[in-house]
């Protein structure tokens, strides 16, 4: 197996620049190089953080969400009916009107108790505020210990101020223990975000998200091994600048406080595009694609390193996008509203499915039924009702 390995998968062609082979970075008493056995820890690591998620979750974030307030809203349980939640489970949580139609036949039901019983169970399986908000807490809680542990590491490093540093005597820069343990506290937190992605929140961008961890990790764990320790700090210290901010206005949304939700969010804005849609390509990504060719010519891991990094380029253009979504509303609105990723509560309103069952109950003769929707829609409006008519 090593020797497979050795063939395949650590070729010298792969990693390290040409003219530069395993044997020149062979190791002293004094001096040590990053080796892919090291990241080896970032599985119990990864472990680690799961289990203090966990417990976190349940003994910090928890009371405190009771601190401030949040309350989970009733969600009214939808009726037994078999053939329904047998759709439900086997066809999808939103029938089409002639689904409707026929499960309402099948049921002996009216269509408007139909489309009710739906919305009633997709509420049931929404996430509730209190599980937001705990996730939040717990990502904004790493995501500060992560920046200030990184920025406190790298404040006094010279490619923290100089990108051009990161190729000085590259590729025989020694490892520094403190670089070595924010790595690994980096790759164990992506790694728990894959170990816990089936028991998260579901948002609207999660093939986005699912992406995007990869592609860290693999960024991550080939910049360690190709020795491109320099520049992968400083692109997981710029990541780290404004996410703790979004968890932090997560949190402020779901307690109802919304003053402080909209100055986080603006102050989440401000940061993200000032990291990954200027720092990050006019001073890591320019470095890494054209300082680097001063020093040696281009090779696979030149190729691979920086094909990741316009990936997550891609990524920010994407989340960029629905920040000005949400700048937009708030201009327009005053209001951020629910988090944009995220999936709101179904409302008990049913003004407009009253609108859509008078088409379908048409088809099946229930004309008592539509006039029953409409004095209802007509009352929710603040028309004057039959029933007021008559007396």
């Amino acid at each position: 197996m090593e020797a497979l390995l050795n063939q395949w998968l650590w070729r010298q062609e792969y990693w390290l620049p040409p003219g530069v082979t395993w044997e020149d970075m062979k190791e002293t008493e004094n001096i040590h190089y990053p080796r892919p056995s090291h990241l080896f820890f970032a599985i119990p690591c990864a472990l680690i953080l799961t289990g203090l998620r966990f417990l976190f979750e349940r003994f910090v974030a928890l009371p405190v969400s009771k601190k401030m307030g949040i309350r989970e809203k009733y969600k009214r349980k939808p009726s037994i009916k078999p053939i329904l939640e047998d759709f439900y489970l086997k066809h999808g949580k939103h029938p089409t009107e002639h689904e409707i139609f026929s499960l309402s036949v099948k049921c002996n039901i009216q269509i408007r108790q139909v489309e009710h019983w739906f919305r009633y169970r997709r509420n049931q399986d929404r996430t509730s505020i209190t599980k937001k908000f705990c996730e939040a807490s717990w990502r904004f809680t790493i995501y500060l210990v992560s920046f200030l542990f990184g920025f406190a590491v790298l404040i006094d490093k010279p490619w923290f101020w100089d990108q051009r540093e990161f190729w000085t005597d590259y590729p025989y820069q020694p490892l520094v223990s403190s670089l070595y343990w924010y790595y690994i506290l980096q790759l164990g937190f992506y790694s728990s975000l894959l170990i816990t992605l089936a028991f998260d929140v579901k948002r609207k961008d999660l093939r986005q998200q699912i992406v995007h961890h990869f592609a860290t990790i693999f960024l991550i764990t080939f910049s360690y091994c190709a020795n491109y320790m320099r520049a992968g700090t400083l692109v997981m210290l710029l990541h780290d600048a404004a996410d703790h901010f979004l968890e932090l206005a997560k949190m402020c949304n779901y307690s109802k406080w919304k003053r402080m939700c909209n100055v986080l969010f603006v102050i989440f804005a401000l940061v993200f595009i000032v990291t990954r849609l200027y720092l990050l390509p006019t001073r890591i990504i320019y470095s890494t694609y054209y300082y680097s060719m001063l020093r040696f010519q281009p090779f696979f891991g030149y190729y691979f390193f920086n094909a990741l990094l316009m990936i997550l380029q891609t990524l920010h253009l994407f989340w960029a996008y629905m920040i000005l979504q949400m700048i937009y509303k708030f201009t327009f609105t005053g209001t951020l509203g629910n988090d944009v990723r995220s999936d709101a509560e179904e409302s008990d309103d049913s003004g407009q499915e009253c609108k859509k069952s008078l088409e379908v109950e048409k088809k099946r003769g229930h004309w008592a039924s539509n006039n029953n929707c409409l004095s209802r829609k007509v009352t929710e409006n603040g028309v004057i009702s039959n029933s007021s008519k008559t007396s």
